[in-house]
């Protein structure tokens, strides 16, 4: 700055008059205001401070740094009315806020000009006051590209997606053609209410315009086609672009993360040459929403290293990350911060910092920050609720919820889950009907949690009149709803109807196959269960819970090759439970040296429940030898595990050998191990009536017993 002033001391300005004047306006480019203060001293000294150029360029400068005194003396220096002048000063004002002192100083030029009616339009727009904006545009005798431009973003700016198309549509019936503003805006309105039609129609008026090769443009054009489900036009955009920005780098960026492909996503981000907070945010939130927690915490790390702003989405989503590996500890750190930087009390941050504490069981301090939070919206009230549900609490749960202010659908599905996790299933029903009765309509959550009971009680009546519900709501084709319908009516033993959902579904996804896989394996359907699984789209990979229901199936109808291929073909996904499912099926069909040898190779430790299908395949094949080797090996695997011991007092029970089970029920109770109570139940006149071994606890049980024992004297053979 000093070797650029020095440039300007000369003896005589006016011997090259306009090299200075152009060496004074690039100064004022670059300048501060306390250097700009220095440099307008120095043009006073030379005379050519009132030079109309540099007054310009000097009132600017004071009106940008907000001196307004100072700004004013430059003004005086004009000796009558100056349009550019009076102009800079609306747009100052309405840079501040100050729409009132904007239009006072409209209202008293004398004479206006398009900048100045385009200045007023565009700024009230920014502000939110639509209706006045709109005002003056249907008043401007100047109505060009740039004014018709400034009411369609502000539209588009505030919202009004519809109303910009509505405008665009005027425009393009007037003689006046769009620039790339305009495209730009029209673009976005297109994307955002799904007016996919018009948003192609206007490729070629693009072309036309000579307008494609714009970056704005063309970042718009990549976010349609990503609204579309068009990724190979995204890409084919992208990859025309001349010059790129970090938009276009995050919307391409946006359709890989979008599509689930996080490998390419990452490639992509790392090959950006420049990052925003939203290209991190976007990579840290779909790590965090996919399952890699790990992965989304490194990325942040690095970001924090990198000296990167982190805004409040990124905080969020590390924060869930943290909650997914229960990270206390690093929880209470980024809470920490939070505090530091002054972001505690964004509702979203504190939600999660209170969902990360219910999760890590410390409900105490989730219930201190909700009460810290001054002002709490529904998520806060909901994350507390929510917490309180996922360690058991329900009592407290219900009474945070009878204390909320304004509860919605998904408070109430909050407490539906909470009874439902905790195997409370009468108030889930409850709960429902009274949600009914408020007046609340319930969301696609409440309607999956009601399906999960239903299905867990195998209330099949109950099931059916929740499905009549989702069909008025219009929601039983919803992916979530329907895989949850699917599961129901498998569960409850209605095939057909578990059928007749998945047949009628639109859109699946792997809970929607599994679903469907597993009640036709689970109901004696293996045949149908594995064409399922062969027919199901490639797109789709299987999970565990899908993969366990093939292997049953094939253990079930005798299908041991078919079930090894299966194996072998998804090997690098098999866990415990799956080798479980094989040793199980080898041993049902008499091949005990080929299960053996699979418990011996298994990477990872054998299940009790592995160890028990050998031994009883041994039982059933009468190989005495090998289920002696196979007990003692279960025996020391009930030394780990407290379902152990029951399967082996089971089998001994089943072989007569009364001693050795009163061992291990005698070590048991030395262990101070217990078996979980059997539990039934049945469903009458819309009721489910439960029952546990031992209970006296239902209202009618000594009828029960009653009849109870006359049946077993009727079992008794004469």
């Amino acid at each position: 700055m000093r070797s650029a002033v020095k440039s300007l001391l000369v003896p005589n300005p006016a011997a090259n008059f306009e090299a200075f004047v152009s060496k004074c306006l690039s100064l004022f480019k670059t300048t501060t205001i306390a250097r700009g203060t220095v440099l307008h001293g120095h043009l006073i000294k030379t005379g050519t401070s009132s030079e109309r150029y540099i007054s310009v360029k000097l009132l600017i400068m004071y009106l940008t740094g907000r001196k307004p005194a100072e700004a004013h003396q430059v003004a005086k220096e004009f000796d009558r009315f100056d349009l550019v002048v009076q102009n800079c000063f609306i747009n100052a004002s309405l840079q501040s806020g100050d729409l009132d002192e904007a239009r006072k100083l409209f209202d008293e030029m004398p004479e206006r000009n398009e900048v100045s009616w385009t200045s007023l339009i565009s700024g009230f727009m920014k502000s939110g006051r639509v209706d006045e904006s709109l005002w003056y545009f249907r008043r401007n005798p100047f109505q060009n590209v740039v004014s018709w431009t400034a009411v369609i973003s502000g539209f588009a700016q505030n919202g009004l997606m519809l109303e910009a198309l509505i405008m665009f549509l005027e425009l393009c019936e007037s003689e006046i053609r769009p620039n790339e503003v305009t495209f730009t805006s029209v673009l976005k309105a297109c994307s955002e209410t799904g007016e996919f039609r018009l948003g192609m129609s206007l490729l070629g008026l693009i072309i036309k315009t000579g307008n494609e090769l714009k970056l704005s443009v063309s970042n718009s054009l990549i976010t349609l086609f990503l609204r579309m489900g068009e990724i190979d036009s995204s890409r084919r955009v992208f990859d025309s672009m001349a010059k790129r920005d970090v938009v276009s780098w995050t919307a391409i960026l946006d359709m890989y993360v979008e599509n689930g492909d996080l490998v390419e996503a990452r490639r992509i981000f790392d090959e950006m040459p420049q990052r925003n907070e939203v290209s991190w945010s976007a990579m840290i939130s779909r790590y965090s929403q996919s399952g890699h927690p790990e992965e989304a915490l490194s990325l942040f790390h690095k970001m924090v290293r990198e000296g990167k702003l982190v805004n409040v989405s990124c905080l969020s989503s590390v924060i869930n990350a943290l909650t997914t590996v229960k990270a206390l500890q690093s929880g209470m750190n980024i809470h920490g911060h939070t505090v530091k930087i002054g972001m505690e009390r964004d509702v979203y941050i504190s939600s999660s910092l209170i969902d990360l504490y219910c999760k890590c069981g410390q409900t105490s301090e989730g219930r201190l920050l909700f009460d810290s939070v001054a002002e709490k919206n529904v998520v806060t009230w909901n994350s507390m609720i929510g917490g309180y549900g996922f360690n058991g609490q329900m009592e407290e749960a219900n009474s945070l919820f009878e204390a909320m202010p304004s509860p919605n659908s998904v408070s109430w599905s909050a407490l539906i889950t909470g009874y439902l996790d905790n195997k409370q299933f009468d108030k889930v029903f409850d709960l429902f009907n009274q949600m009914l009765l408020f007046g609340e309509r319930p969301n696609k959550s409440t309607f999956s949690s009601l399906l999960c009971a239903c299905a867990t009680t195998a209330s099949l009546e109950k099931g059916k009149n929740i499905h009549g519900k989702a069909i008025k709501l219009g929601i039983q084709s919803d992916v979530f709803v329907g895989t949850a319908l699917t599961d129901m009516y498998g569960k409850s033993g209605d095939v057909e109807g578990a059928c007749r959902v998945f047949n009628r579904m639109p859109q699946r996804n792997e809970f929607t196959w599994t679903a469907m896989i597993q009640g036709l394996a689970e109901s004696g359907f293996a045949m149908e269960a594995l064409k399922l699984f062969d027919e199901m789209d490639s797109r789709t990979p299987p999970n565990d819970l899908m993969l366990s229901s093939v292997l049953f199936a094939c253990s079930h109808s005798g299908l041991v090759n078919r079930g090894l291929q299966y194996f072998r073909t998804f090997e690098t996904k098999m866990n415990g439970s799956h080798y479980t499912c094989l040793v199980d099926m080898l041993s049902r069909a008499g091949r005990l040296e080929e299960a053996e040898e699979l418990i011996k190779s298994m990477p990872v430790e054998p299940e009790p429940n592995a160890l028990a299908a050998l031994l009883s395949g041994c039982q059933r094949h009468k190989n005495e030898e090998l289920a002696e080797r196979t007990a003692k090996k279960l025996w020391r695997a009930a030394e780990r595990d407290s379902g152990g011991y029951v399967m082996l007092s089971n089998l001994y029970a089943s072989a007569g050998r009364w001693k050795d089970v009163l061992e291990v029920r005698k070590l048991m109770k030395e262990k101070g191990l217990k078996k979980n109570g059997g539990c039934s139940w049945i469903e009458l006149k819309n009721q489910v009536h439960s029952f546990h071994s031992g209970d006296g606890a239902h209202s009618q049980s000594l009828k029960i017993y009653g009849v109870l024992k006359l049946l077993m004297y009727e079992m008794v053979p004469v």
